[in-house]
């Protein structure tokens, strides 16, 4: 039985289903363009790999949606995984600043594929696509660190009722439709870090399982089916079942300033392959190098550092100097860095096998330290900070006070468009296909309906 008091998940909800295209800022409107354009792009770079070619031999449904890059057509919940994963596979997506959460490979994939087989218009995309990416941000900011301390994945366990969310808007639901979907996709939110360990392929999964997710909640929710409104604020709520008792959710910001406030037109844009947090230390690392640090002067680096950060990006220290996969190295601030002084670029071309084994790059990856800095800002803010001493004795020293590609220091269109088409040519389609792509891209948003999506295959 429903008590008379609002939950947070029918406030937001109340709100998301009232979304029209007047209400939406110009810059909120932009950063969505924007991840539409990422996401896409790192589909097709991902076309081949093979992660993306297991989960599609794997998934044995048939529809009428699609899964960018391939020519297989299939059901919703297939290509919103398929899209989800592919599009985080490389962590070059986009994130949040607050709490690092990938909001494009989730809402994106979810708003696409619901669309897509419902007939919806490409606005019905972007108003559910605002609002699954105002959700996610909302929620990650409500409890920073907790839910990785907890053991989980950001992404994967707010996603689900991201895509929920979005999912939700672009089909039309009602305000109690998108609250039980909400309440429902409490229950299929999962994915823990443990790919930590050895650099293994769950992570990749994650945004795409969370997508697929909601869309099923949604289903379930406009077919009758009740979820628990207090999914979000309940005492065995969402930020009880994923946080840690040390860190108290501040739940006023889930609804607060609704309308007036807009945490999404804040998702940032890597410019590098790799985990959020080491983004700046690689700007700290190419900057050196043009200033003309060699590799071989290096003695040792040490890096002050965010204590959230090290249990993900520092240790175990023998896994972070000697990734045991291209993958791992990702998530390896030490191998990053030198990444960054031996080729002055931390792009996919740094990520592979070859790469990560190579001995020059692991002998300067093992010469890396860091120090916990208790003034260091993070989660709130992403920094980076180097202090080289060389074999000569000279100590040189470099810092990034934000993440390059964030709000402080946004990565213009010029950069973005670049970006984009670099990673579908990585894919193997040739430069004037990749153009072709890009205008596919900017128009969807504005489409009367999901048929140019049929460009996006192959």
């Amino acid at each position: 039985m429903r008590t008379s008091r609002a939950a947070a998940a029918e406030v937001f909800a109340q709100w998301a289903v009232g979304l029209t295209p007047q209400s939406i800022p110009a810059t909120v409107r932009q950063a969505l363009g924007n991840s539409l354009l990422d996401i896409v792009g790192l589909c097709l770079a991902a076309r081949n790999a093979d992660y993306v070619q297991a989960a599609l031999t794997a998934w044995d449904g048939s529809g009428a949606c699609t899964a960018i890059g391939h020519p297989r057509r299939m059901d919703a919940a297939g290509a919103a995984l398929l899209n989800g994963l592919a599009a985080h596979g490389e962590d070059y997506d986009d994130t949040f600043e607050g709490t690092p959460v990938h909001t494009g490979v989730v809402v994106i994939p979810a708003v696409l594929a619901a669309c897509e087989a419902h007939g919806r218009a490409g606005l019905n995309a972007l108003l559910g696509a605002a609002a699954g990416a105002e959700l996610m941000c909302r929620m990650a900011l409500v409890a920073p660190t907790a839910i990785h301390r907890a053991g989980f994945h950001p992404t994967a366990v707010i996603g689900a009722l991201g895509a929920a969310a979005a999912a939700s808007v672009a089909l039309g639901h009602t305000p109690r439709q998108m609250t039980d979907a909400l309440g429902i996709a409490g229950s299929m939110a999962s994915g823990i870090i443990e790919y930590l360990a050895e650099g293994t392929w769950t992570k990749r999964l994650h945004p795409g399982w969370a997508a697929q997710s909601g869309l099923r909640a949604a289903a379930l929710a406009r077919a009758g089916f009740a979820g628990p409104r207090t999914v979000l604020d309940g005492e065995h709520g969402f930020f009880h079942a994923f946080g840690v008792d040390s860190i108290l959710p501040d739940l006023g910001l889930l609804t607060g300033e609704l309308g007036t406030r807009w945490h999404a037109e804040a998702i940032a844009f890597k410019p590098y392959a790799c985990g959020t947090m080491a983004q700046p230390y690689i700007d700290c690392a190419i900057r050196l190098a043009r200033e003309g640090l060699r590799a071989s002067e290096v003695e040792s680096i040490e890096c002050n550092v965010g204590e959230g950060t090290v249990h993900r990006l520092w240790e175990p220290a023998q896994e972070k100097a000697n990734p045991s996969s291209a993958y791992s190295a990702k998530f390896s601030v030490p191998f990053c860095i030198a990444a960054g002084l031996l080729d002055q670029a931390a792009g996919l071309a740094q990520f592979t096998e070859v790469r990560a084994a190579d001995p020059e790059i692991r002998a300067l990856a093992a010469k890396v330290r860091y120090r916990v800095d208790p003034r260091n800002e993070y989660p709130q803010n992403y920094t980076g900070h180097m202090r080289v001493t060389c074999k000569d004795g000279r100590t040189v020293e470099a810092i990034q006070p934000h993440l390059r590609g964030g709000k402080r220091e946004p990565l213009t269109q010029r950069e973005l468009e670049a970006k984009f088409l670099a990673n579908v040519q990585f894919g193997g389609l040739p430069p004037s296909r990749a153009s072709a792509l890009l205008e596919t891209c900017r128009g969807l948003f504005a489409a009367p309906d999901m048929r140019s999506l049929g460009a996006l295959r192959d």
